[in-house]
């Protein structure tokens, strides 16, 4: 196994963080890029608003059958995407599914496939929540909550598609992580360490899928203008009122603003990540990449990438694992 050293690292993260950089702030050459998804069926999940309410009619524009889910059938969002595959004679059909239950799962997938006769082409796993606030204030219940929507519900959905995607030997799976899936900031919450999970599991499943030929790309955000806030504010103000003072009291000037977010501050367009997605698709499977970085602004996770990468290419790219590996990283 060759050495590693610091200089050879950084230079190959510099490379790779230049092309990341160039990709994701480039949003206006993703336009020229969008394949025709003509006859290709897409599960979405957490679709009622934010970026996979947004993809679900990007998707469906380009031709594809989508599968827009979320949870909580019937509501007026639902009832917006219906008016929206109506209006505009699009193949959106909306689809009840809350990612914590199994049951959900396994009946909506099963549905999506007996209509298409068939595997899906590809999973959008995107619903998640965020809880903010300091470790130490985040209950046993607020952890298994971002814990099972964020990291078993994307491992629930996945497990549901497989078998169909491999069946038919093809397929790729997404995974909206974010650029706090491999940095972190203070007082979030365990919202990083939710996405530092999703980074893990869907890396190890791109290895373990090439031999069946299905792609995995993760997907990560900066900081988007979407809805996402709303909920956050609810859960944060519902742990707030349940907390202990003896856990609260440790970061007073932190847990005043626990559940005040109000979203503002953000001007970079949602769009780019339905964009992104689609860009992935428009490559020939083999060649399209493991993470994506997406961001109207800063990309700190750039160098941490392409760092990871040729550490694993250098650690197992001569042993047993070397074809998975050497696969995905393009090595």
């Amino acid at each position: 196994m060759s050495e590693l050293t610091r200089r050879s690292l950084l230079a190959g993260a510099a490379a790779t963080g230049a092309l990341a950089a160039t990709v994701s702030r480039a949003q206006g050459d993703m336009a020229a890029a969008q394949p025709d998804l003509s006859g290709k069926a897409i599960l979405i999940t957490g679709t009622s608003s934010g970026f996979g309410k947004l993809a679900s009619g990007h998707f469906a524009r380009l031709g594809a059958t989508v599968f827009a889910t979320m949870r909580n059938i019937p509501r007026p969002e639902a009832e917006d995407l219906e008016n929206l595959a109506r209006d505009e004679k699009l193949d959106i059909r909306v689809r009840q599914l809350d990612v914590l239950r199994d049951d959900e799962v396994e009946k909506a997938v099963a549905d999506a496939e007996q209509e298409i006769g068939r595997g899906l082409d590809v999973l959008v796993n995107n619903a998640g929540i965020g809880i903010t606030g300091p470790v130490e204030v985040q209950d046993i219940e607020a952890t298994k909550l971002a814990f099972d929507t964020n990291v078993l519900g994307y491992h629930r959905l996945s497990r549901a598609v497989l078998p169909g995607m491999r069946a038919r030997e093809q397929g790729h799976l997404f995974a909206i992580s974010s650029q706090l899936g491999r940095v972190i900031v203070p007082y979030a919450g365990h919202y990083s360490a939710t996405k530092f999970a999703v980074e893990a599991m869907f890396e190890q499943l791109a290895y373990e899928l090439v031999p069946h030929n299905i792609g995995v790309t993760v997907i990560e955000p900066g900081g988007y203008p979407t809805k996402v806030w709303v909920n956050r504010n609810r859960y944060s103000q519902e742990l707030k009122a349940r907390a202990d003072q003896e856990h609260l009291d440790g970061y007073p000037q932190i847990v005043a603003r626990m559940g005040g977010e109000d979203g503002s501050g953000r001007s970079a367009d949602p769009m780019d990540v339905p964009r992104a997605m689609a860009k992935v698709l428009a490559m020939p499977p083999g060649t399209r990449p493991l993470r994506m970085p997406v961001s109207g602004g800063s990309i700190p996770q750039t160098e941490i990438n392409a760092v990871t990468a040729k550490t694993q290419v250098n650690w197992l790219g001569e042993s047993g694992y070397g074809p998975l590996i050497r696969a995905v990283h393009k090595a």
